[in-house]
């Protein structure tokens, strides 16, 4: 571990964190984290912890994670995409060559739909881009 700690920590949660200040100046010596806010990263809330009230320090320090955790979150996002890209790859690979009949038949309807579902979604949001394009050469 460092030396030095950061004077905040936050407890990633499904939508967002639970946001600690930490001290270590203490007697003991002893790393101890107060929570001082729950945030909602979806809806951007900022609820403070009990009754307290955040200093502009905390609240400059959340809106800076919370921007990074965006930012982060959406990297992810289409690194997930790219990976679903490659995973379709490699399915057809498989179908080509190493898939049995019975294997097939457990997955064909499923891909069929799935894929038919998403092909339908990308031409018409490609088709949606390109009026948008054309409107605005216009």
């Amino acid at each position: 571990m460092s030396a030095e700690l950061p004077d905040y920590y936050f407890r990633v949660r499904e939508n967002g964190a639970a946001v600690f200040r930490v001290d270590t100046e203490n007697r003991q010596r002893r790393i101890e984290m107060d929570q001082i806010a729950v945030i909602n990263i979806k809806n951007g809330e900022v609820k403070p912890h009990g009754d307290r009230t955040l200093s502009d320090e905390d609240i400059a320090e959340i809106e800076s994670w919370m921007t990074d955790r965006k930012a982060l979150l959406a990297r992810r996002d289409i690194d997930d995409i790219h990976r679903a890209v490659d995973y379709l790859n490699i399915t057809t690979q498989w179908v080509q060559s190493k898939a049995e009949d019975d294997q097939l038949e457990e997955v064909t309807d499923d891909l069929l739909l799935a894929m038919h579902d998403l092909r339908s979604l990308l031409v018409r949001k490609k088709a949606d881009r390109l009026m948008k394009a054309q409107d605005a050469a216009e």
